[in-house]
């Protein structure tokens, strides 16, 4: 297949890097456009990832500075509080993924995509670590006949830090968190203050201090599952791997409670783990929702609509590329 090249917009950060790697080892063939405001920085990404070209980029021109440059689909990868990647990729009726825009921003791409609905796939990608949260915990949902419970604890450890962009966006998290989204018997709260703190159980049992966060995570698992007490938290600190004297990891816990088939009382524990952090796990999502939306995995293109990533990640094939990164699944009951 001759695609024209992939539009990373913030391709020289870390998470950029992942992508571009990830992308360049399931589709070898297909050129990528590392774009950032540092010409310099992208051309020598490029240079890495091979089959590449470094371009410096103006968020504030509507063809981004790259004039007629023909390309196949735009990738956001750094906060774009202008929507200038979307609004692009909008005009020329190109597939679309952003992973910066939260819960209370998304408005306007889900305006934009029903002012044209019919152009090309729009994906909020703002699920934890696009994807790695929601694809297994909906997979691990359909051993129940009922989810009563979703808790999920995110553990980001303090050494798992990026460029200046990652940075500000985890800040954002901790810092000064917004009202976090919540489902509580039923009905949708927002909690904030001291209403989102919490703790939960790492992978090796301690328990860490969290607050409320509410990535879209939270809105696709309340439709996938109709669950009536849900919520997401955040933990920054040191990391099981860490404590054990090994180098820093990230953990998303995922903890189920409802009933089996049989209508007996049933639950889950498990944990998606990375031992090099958050990075490749975001750059293996948007990677691979990349693929999908152009067909580059075999199957033919993502029809055109908008979607969270877990709704295009098939999760027998997103667990077979995350081991082949590195990452795992961990059952924590059998530990």
């Amino acid at each position: 297949m001759s695609l024209d090249p992939i539009l990373l917009i913030g391709g020289s950060g870390v998470v950029g890097r992942h992508t571009a790697r990830y992308l360049r080892s399931a589709a070898p063939d297909v050129p990528l456009l590392i774009g950032g405001r540092n010409l310099a920085r992208a051309r020598k990404v490029a240079e890495e990832v091979g089959h590449a070209a470094g371009v410096a980029l103006d968020l504030a021109a509507p063809d981004l500075g790259i004039g007629d440059q023909a390309v196949s689909a735009v990738a956001v990868l750094l906060r774009d509080e202008a929507l200038s990647g979307f609004r692009f990729a909008r005009k020329r009726g190109l597939p679309y993924i952003g992973i910066s825009t939260g819960i209370d921003a998304i408005g306007l791409e889900v305006a934009g995509f029903m002012q044209d609905s019919a152009r090309s796939a729009v994906v909020l990608g703002t699920e934890w670590l696009v994807g790695a949260t929601s694809v297994v915990a909906l997979a691990l949902a359909r051993r129940f006949s009922r989810v009563d419970n979703i808790r999920i604890g995110l553990l980001l450890d303090d050494e798992d830090k990026g460029g200046p962009a990652q940075v500000s966006d985890l800040e954002g998290l901790t810092n000064a968190p917004p009202a976090a989204l919540t489902c509580r018997n039923g009905t949708y709260v927002w909690r904030s203050g001291e209403a989102a703190k919490t703790s939960f159980r790492a992978v090796d049992g301690i328990q860490m201090d969290a607050i409320a966060i509410s990535p879209n995570d939270i809105l696709t698992l309340a439709a996938a599952t109709d669950a009536p007490n849900m919520e997401i938290n955040l933990a920054t600190g040191m990391s099981s791997s860490r404590r054990r004297g090994e180098p820093m990891s990230t953990e998303i816990v995922i903890e189920l409670q409802g009933q089996d088939d049989a209508g007996r009382p049933f639950s889950t524990r498990h944990a998606v783990v990375h031992p090099q952090g958050q990075f490749p796990l975001t750059g293996l999502g948007v990677a691979m929702v990349l693929e999908r939306c152009l067909g580059l995995d075999e199957q033919p293109p993502a029809p055109v609509g908008l979607y969270f990533p877990s709704q295009l990640l098939e999760p027998a094939n997103y667990q077979a590329r995350l081991e082949e990164i590195g990452g795992r699944i961990l059952d924590l009951e059998a530990l």
